[in-house]
């Protein structure tokens, strides 16, 4: 049995609920000609994640033309089961006055100081996960791993 067949393809619902048991993920954006990844804290609400951020190149390339992918992911240290979770949408401002008070009572507890007063909600147009069981590292280590190629290579 290969490590295909262990991975657990997850339901939309039991994403969203993975989604909800932890608060940080990665904010995949294109900025300019290039992807460029943020570590963001978030909340789940209604059929969406809200994050908060302060004006600059996050803001800017999260409410750009293109879409934008966000995931999230854990582990059972004690199981050694793992889950990653990808959701991906077109962020928005939060402008109109009501749901920028509604956002006040999300748990958004930014983890880095400063003027975090924009607040950006990304739908979902999709949300995607898999489960699987970490592989142990000499099943994938081979006599040649970390070592260091020659000159030529």
């Amino acid at each position: 049995m290969g490590n295909d067949a262990a991975t657990e393809v997850l339901e939309p619902q039991e994403c969203w609920e993975l989604l909800r048991s932890v608060s940080v993920g990665r904010l995949a954006v294109w900025l300019g000609d290039r992807p460029d990844i943020f570590p963001v804290n978030y909340a789940v609400d209604h059929g969406s994640v809200v994050f908060r951020t302060g004006t600059g190149t996050k803001l800017e390339a999260a409410l750009g033309d293109y879409p934008v992918a966000m995931e999230a992911d854990g582990v059972d240290p004690d199981t050694g089961v793992a889950w990653s979770v990808v959701l991906r949408g077109k962020a928005v401002p939060l402008k109109n006055i009501d749901d920028v008070v509604q956002s006040f009572s999300l748990p958004l507890f930014p983890w880095e100081a400063g003027h975090k007063d924009q607040f950006v909600r990304i739908p979902a147009d999709s949300v995607s996960g898999r489960r699987f069981t970490v592989t142990a590292p000499l099943t994938w280590w081979t006599p040649y791993s970390g070592t260091k190629p020659s000159r030529g290579e």
